[in-house]
């Protein structure tokens, strides 16, 4: 089965949706009966990752957007993109974006709803072209793959979709994403980033959806509780991910209050370096109000780090019993639960069993041997020649 993985996020490095994709493209390029072909939009800054590269590849020569404004216009033009692909048996849609094809099948994941869940997260401009195209790629797919439970829920809830056509796929968290040494893992983060001291660690793009500025409140909190104890160290806050949009609002609020020597905004982390954040950190904090599935969460409970998190959408699914669930509405709250796996030994020790676990379900493998079935599905369910609809 030949099958076209649009692969254009993990060759522009796009956060988790790059990661998914580039994941799910490496595992399944090593399965038996599968032929994968990458199709990602070049610029001359845009590249496969390594692990990637030697897959055959079909390159749109366009920048992302023009890019996505084509998709989007063929899409309302009714007008057949196929001549882009090359030959292919499947092709899936892994960015939110759909190609109008009229003679392969298609699938197409939809990793969140959060521009409908929690409208103000997003630009204006960004509701605009997902409020106007998301339904129409989610109802032109053949099959629609959902990150988690939670997103079905929405796709179902908002678009009406057929449930027989809506597939929950969770994603995985690499072997790399594992406990390291700690004296070893305290070591490299200190000499890379300067975390001398205990830290709280959040892993994420800065964007308003991920809530940082509550988790700021809260460590605030956290300070103040302990700088009135004599002889403990003041805890970090380790804030690793890209600036999004609002990321100077978060800069700004922590310049105004002197909190420069306690917050360190690490800017984008190398993969390579994470393990070992997640390993040295006192606890692991992810108040997002909205996520589709929620990695960060999932490699910081298979790297054993104690962890604090929302309790909202797909993340009670990720994290199960194996974390602090808080409503992220409620900084006080997350300074409590943070509060109490910086003092509690017993459990700190009950979250890392309980975490390493939990992570040990989620598996790449897993997730590409599900992706295969639902291609599968997806080329059977083609009209052929001499038959209707399966």
């Amino acid at each position: 089965m030949r099958v076209t993985i649009d692969l254009s996020a993990a060759a522009h490095a796009r956060g988790g949706i790059g990661r998914y994709s580039a994941r799910l493209a490496a595992v399944l390029a090593r399965a038996p009966g599968l032929q994968i072909t990458a199709l990602y939009n070049a610029p001359r800054t845009a590249h496969l990752p390594p692990e990637l590269a030697a897959l055959p590849a079909v390159r749109v020569p366009l920048g992302d957007k023009p890019w996505r404004a084509g998709v989007a216009l063929a899409r309302l033009l009714g007008a057949p993109l196929d001549r882009w692909l090359g030959h292919c048996d499947v092709y899936h849609a892994t960015d939110h974006l759909l190609p109008p094809l009229r003679r392969v099948p298609t699938v197409f994941t939809v990793h969140d709803l959060a521009f409908l869940a929690e409208p103000r997260t997003h630009l204006p401009s960004n509701r605009l072209y997902l409020a106007t195209m998301l339904p129409r790629y989610a109802r032109a797919a053949t099959a629609v793959i959902a990150d988690s439970e939670a997103t079905r829920r929405d796709l179902l809830r908002y678009y009406a979709l057929p449930p027989e056509r809506v597939r929950v796929v969770h994603l995985g968290v690499e072997p790399e994403f594992r406990p390291l040494e700690p004296a070893a893992a305290r070591a490299r983060v200190a000499e890379r980033y300067g975390l001398t001291a205990p830290y709280v660690l959040f892993v994420g793009t800065l964007e308003p959806r991920k809530n940082v500025r509550a988790l700021l409140v809260a460590h605030r909190a956290l300070v103040r509780a302990r700088a009135r104890r004599s002889g403990e160290p003041l805890p970090l806050l380790a804030i690793a991910g890209a600036p999004g949009w609002w990321y100077e609002d978060l800069a700004r609020w922590v310049r105004v209050r002197g909190l420069e020597a306690l917050v360190r905004f690490l800017g984008r982390v190398p993969d390579a370096d994470l393990p070992a954040l997640y390993s040295a950190c006192a606890a692991f904090a992810y108040p997002s109000l909205y996520e589709g599935f929620g990695l960060p969460p999932l490699e910081a409970l298979a790297c054993g780090a104690p962890t604090v998190c929302s309790n909202r959408s797909s993340l009670p699914e990720v994290v199960g019993d194996a974390a602090l669930q808080v409503d992220p509405t409620r900084p006080a709250d997350l300074a409590a639960a943070l509060a109490r796996v910086l003092d509690d030994e017993a459990l700190r020790r009950e979250l890392r069993a309980r975490g390493l676990a939990r992570a040990a379900q989620f598996t790449w493998e897993r997730t590409a041997a599900a992706t295969a079935a639902i291609y599968r599905q997806a080329l059977e369910a083609r009209p052929r020649p001499g038959r209707g609809p399966a």
